[in-house]
C-alpha cells in the first residue's frame, strides 16, 4: 500500500489522467438529456463495479456510491452532474456527439469522468481514510430535477459536508476557483395564464382583453427589480414567453406568460416571487380579467458557499496549483445550479476548474454553445480537487 501524501496523490492522478480523458470522451460521444441518462448511468455503474465500490440507485438515472474508510470519522458527499443539453454538437472533433440533437456543451461529461477518477484513487486508499465518502452521480441538473431526488430521498441526511466542482471555460486552465458566499442565483420558472372574454375588436368594450392585461403584467413585473429591491441586491425578473390571441380582429380571451426569477438570497427570492403573484392578480383585476392559473417551478435555490468550507477549499487549491492560481473572488453568475439543494442540507462549497486555453480557441466558447469544448488538462485538476478536498476535510476533522 502506497503511503498517502499530497505528492503521491498527484502522481497517481497523473497516472490515471488518460483514463479520465477517455471516459470524458466516451460520455461526450453519447450524451443524454435530463432524466434520460440511462446509458450514461449504466457506464458509471460498470466503472464503480470495477472498483468494487458499492452503490445505491437514486431515482431512475442517479447513483450514490460509498467508500467506507477503515477509521471512524465524518461523512462527505462529492457530487457530479451527468446530463447533457438538447443542442447539436458542432465541435468537429473525433469524439463529437453521436446522438443527434444532444451535446455535452456544459462540461458534465468531464464532471462524471473526474469523479470516477477520484473514486479510483480514494478507493485505493480507503484503509487510510477516516470517515465515509459518498459519490453522487446526479441526473437532470439542466432542468433542476436531479439534486432534489437525492434530497427528497433522504440521501443527504446525516451528511457533514458536501463538495462539487464545475468546469469553467471562462477561467484559464491551471486555475481553481473557490469563492465565499452566493456564487449562483436561484432559478424559479413561473407560468401565468390570463383569462379574458372574446369579442370583435370593433367592439372592445364588450370583451375583456387578455392581450392588454398580459402585456401590462409584463411591464409592471419589471418594476419589481427597479423599484422594490435594493439596487445593491441583483435580481432578474425575465419574461421569455408572451403568447395570446388567435386572429387580428378578435379580442383575445386567453394569454400565457412564462418567465423566471433569479436572486442571490433566500429572502429576496421569496419576496420577489410573492410580488410577481400579487402584481399579476392586481393587474388582471384592473383589466377586468382574471388569473386562471399561476404556477412556480422551483428549479434551484441560490447557491451559497459556506465560509469555513470555502476557506478549506482555497487552502486545498493553493496546495494543488499555488496561491497565484487560486481565484477567491470569481464573479457571481445569475445562472443557476441545483447543487444549491445539497448546500441547503449540509455545509459545503462548489468550486470551479478552469478549462480555457488561451492558445486554443476551441476551448474559449461559452457553456451551452454548440462548439463548447475543454482543455482536457483541467480534468486532472478536477480529479485532484475532489480527492484532496475530501481527504483534507475528513482527516483534519478526525483529529
Amino acid at each position: 500500500m502506497t503511503t498517502l501524501t499530497k505528492q503521491s496523490i498527484k502522481e497517481e492522478i497523473q497516472q490515471y489522467a488518460d483514463e479520465v480523458i477517455a471516459l470524458r470522451r466516451h460520455f461526450h460521444q453519447f450524451p443524454e438529456a435530463s432524466l434520460k441518462e440511462f446509458e450514461t448511468i449504466k457506464r458509471i455503474k460498470e466503472e464503480l463495479n470495477k472498483l468494487d465500490i458499492p452503490f445505491e440507485e437514486v431515482g431512475k438515472t442517479g447513483v450514490l456510491g460509498t467508500i467506507e474508510g477503515e477509521k471512524p470519522g465524518k461523512t462527505i458527499i462529492l457530487r457530479a452532474d451527468i446530463d447533457a443539453l438538447e443542442l447539436e454538437d458542432a465541435t468537429g472533433k473525433e469524439y463529437q456527439s453521436k446522438n443527434p440533437g444532444l451535446n455535452h456543451a456544459c462540461g458534465h461529461d468531464g464532471h462524471a469522468a473526474a469523479l470516477l477518477g477520484a473514486a479510483k484513487v480514494l478507493k485505493k486508499h480507503e484503509a487510510e481514510i477516516a470517515g465515509t465518502i459518498k459519490l453522487a452521480f446526479q441526473p437532470a441538473e439542466e432542468i433542476g430535477a436531479g439534486a432534489c431526488q437525492f434530497v427528497d430521498g433522504g440521501f443527504v441526511e446525516n451528511i457533514d459536508q458536501v463538495f462539487g466542482i464545475h468546469l469553467d471555460s471562462s477561467v484559464p486552465v491551471g486555475k481553481l476557483v473557490a469563492t465565499k458566499g452566493a456564487t449562483n442565483a436561484s432559478c424559479d420558472i413561473f407560468k401565468i395564464e390570463v383569462e379574458g372574454l372574446s369579442s370583435h375588436v370593433a367592439q372592445p368594450n364588450v370583451g375583456r382583453d387578455a392581450v392588454l392585461a398580459a402585456a401590462s403584467i409584463v411591464v409592471e413585473l419589471q418594476k419589481i427589480a427597479a423599484r422594490e429591491v435594493s439596487p445593491l441586491d441583483p435580481v432578474v425578473v425575465g419574461i421569455g414567453v408572451l403568447d395570446a390571441g388567435t386572429r387580428y380582429n378578435i379580442v383575445a380571451n386567453h394569454a400565457k406568460i412564462e418567465g423566471t426569477v433569479r436572486a442571490f438570497s433566500h429572502e429576496t427570492r421569496a419576496f420577489v416571487l410573492k410580488r410577481v403573484e400579487e402584481i399579476a392578480h392586481q393587474i388582471a383585476e384592473a383589466h377586468r380579467t382574471k388569473i386562471s392559473s399561476f404556477h412556480i417551478y422551483d428549479a434551484a435555490g441560490p447557491l451559497i458557499n459556506d465560509d469555513t468550507a470555502t476557506e478549506l477549499a482555497q487552502k486545498v487549491a493553493t496546495e494543488i496549483v499555488g496561491s497565484e492560481n487560486v481565484v477567491t473572488d470569481h464573479t457571481k453568475s445569475l445562472g443557476a445550479d441545483d447543487f444549491a439543494d445539497f448546500l441547503q442540507k449540509a455545509p459545503g462549497v462548489y468550486g470551479r476548474v478552469g478549462t480555457r486555453n488561451l492558445d486554443n480557441p476551441d476551448t474559449q466558447y461559452g457553456h451551452h454553445h454548440e462548439k463548447f469544448d475543454i482543455d482536457e488538462a483541467g480534468l486532472a485538476l478536477a480529479t485532484e480537487f475532489h480527492v484532496q478536498y475530501a481527504l483534507t476535510y475528513l482527516n483534519s476533522i478526525s483529529e
